[in-house]
């Protein structure tokens, strides 16, 4: 069974864990009635459409 030789310091292996926690932007789309930028399947805060439908009345 291999054996590693020398000891992983602690700043070697956080940092190697911490590349998992790299946060991403989220994804946009645009709505096809107002052209707002929205988050994909969520009702446009712009517009208040979704899917084709008038999902929430917006003022």
């Amino acid at each position: 069974m291999a054996v590693p030789k020398k000891k992983t310091s602690k700043s070697k292996s956080r940092s190697r864990r911490a590349s998992n926690w790299t946060l991403e932007t989220a994804p946009r789309s645009t709505c096809p009635r107002c052209r707002a930028v929205k988050l994909p399947h969520v009702v446009c805060g712009n517009c208040g459409w979704y899917h084709g439908r008038q999902a929430i009345e917006v003022d």
